[in-house]
């Protein structure tokens, strides 16, 4: 059974002054976007170019692992409301639905061109239902899937039942506190394994306890920049580096910009 005593939906806009490559980006939830300004361009680990205008939708599925780039229009930023979906909703609505003849699967991305009506009232439903103080989370939790229930009933499918990878179990564990100091030998232990066992295990994936900790601390920082006002020396506190320098170096490194180039269009277009 569902519990409702909180708001089990993530619901955020995102707002992006650069059009630089965001590099292997990973969705542990699927994530909606409804592009209000600029546009999307995304590239699969396939390497195949999608892109997402204003008024598109995009979704990225659980475990989808990309690269991408929001673009700004000319004199303004990137904009777009995401929603953030715990994979059981997902499988609570596709999976209790009969196949239609019609089906059109979405195996890992997929953008949605052009419905404006629709998701220009998703888009108000979507903020109405957030901002509202007065409603109970159950209500709020309902109305927060219709979107879903919309994209069923229009014979897309979003993939149910996603197999939980060691990478995907270990970041489910990481993401309850990314700032708290994390070692190996504590994940395998919560795994009931020793760290060696969890190391070839988290090999399967190709992949290492480090470098997916030290990910997810700068994809949060990331998140925290495009969706908060927050100060970049707070982010990276929130996001588990000791120093904002660390966070700031590190960041760079990964994304090849600072995170104030987030927020302020200081890279050359």
């Amino acid at each position: 059974m569902c519990n409702y005593n909180k708001i089990e939906i993530d619901v955020f806009t995102i707002s992006q002054a650069t059009n630089a490559a965001l590099t292997d980006i990973y969705f542990h939830k699927t994530c909606l976007f409804f592009i209000q300004k600029g546009e999307k361009h995304v590239m699969d680990s396939e390497q195949k170019p999608m892109i997402g205008y204003e008024g598109d939708l995009i979704i990225f599925s659980t475990g989808s692992i990309v690269t991408m780039e929001n673009h700004p229009v000319i004199n303004d930023k990137y904009q777009a409301t995401g929603m953030a979906f715990p994979q059981h909703i997902i499988d609570d609505i596709f999976l209790s639905s009969a196949t239609q003849p019609q089906e059109k699967n979405i195996p890992h991305i997929q953008i949605i061109d052009g419905e404006e009506t629709l998701f220009s009232n998703l888009l108000s439903l979507i903020h109405e239902t957030v901002s509202n103080p007065d409603l109970p989370d159950i209500i709020k939790n309902h109305r927060l899937r219709e979107p879903l229930i919309w994209l069923r009933d229009m014979g897309y499918k979003i993939p149910t039942k996603i197999e939980d990878r060691p990478t995907s179990k270990l970041r489910h564990l990481l993401e309850t506190d990314l700032s708290y100091e994390w070692s190996a030998k504590e994940a395998a232990n919560h795994f009931g394994m020793s760290e060696a066992t969890m190391r070839r295990w988290l090999a399967k994936d190709g992949h290492n306890f480090s470098k997916i900790l030290h990910n997810m601390r700068l994809e949060y920082g990331l998140a925290l920049l495009q969706t908060t006002d927050m100060q970049i020396s707070q982010i990276a506190f929130e996001s588990g580096f000791k120093t904002p320098s660390h966070f700031s170096d590190s960041f760079r490194k990964r994304f090849k910009f600072s995170p104030k180039e987030i927020r302020f269009s200081n890279i050359a277009q």
